[in-house]
């Protein structure tokens, strides 16, 4: 039974990251048309996200209560620095097929600069999640985010070409 409804969540999970790169898109470009497209389809997969995590973590009423006002906080902390990585993939599309190497060094510092935010942000809401749902749920919650972030990762690498 587990399986069949992990199997579920993940179908979920990735039918919404496809949409990621289904996003409507002008005919000459392939890209998404406007900030908005984008925009409706990071509040799809935030959407998703509380959805899977509500099922995931099956919170008491109380462990509710306390959980997710963090966690809207750490929400939107995380996508200030997932901008970071919009801007990086609008730049790496519009270039990858002719980088010179300063545009790498830029690109690689940039990926580097986004890990670390994300990994500092990490970090930085372990004791708020602590304390407001206690340390092994504050650890099943982060497994859970790992998971995801990790499909969400998985599937823009499979949306982006090698650098040529």
């Amino acid at each position: 039974m587990k399986l069949m409804k992990g199997l579920l969540i993940g179908t979920v999970v990735l039918g919404t990251l496809s949409a990621l790169g289904q996003a409507p898109a002008d005919a000459n470009t392939g890209r998404p048309t406007t900030e908005d497209d984008i925009a409706v389809l990071r509040q799809d997969i935030q959407a998703d996200k509380t959805e899977i995590i509500t099922r995931s973590m099956q919170f008491t009423d109380d462990q509710s209560k306390a959980f997710w006002p963090v966690y809207r906080n750490y929400a939107h902390d995380q996508q200030v620095i997932g901008d970071q990585r919009v801007s990086l993939i609008k730049d790496y599309a519009a270039n990858y097929d002719h980088l010179d190497d300063t545009q790498a060094q830029s690109y690689i510092e940039r990926v580097l600069k986004f890990d670390e935010d994300s990994l500092k942000l990490r970090k930085s809401y372990v004791s708020k999640f602590e304390k407001a749902i206690g340390a092994k749920q504050t650890a099943k919650f982060y497994q859970v985010d790992n998971r995801l972030s990790l499909l969400v990762s998985v599937q823009l690498a499979a949306l982006l070409p090698i650098i040529k």
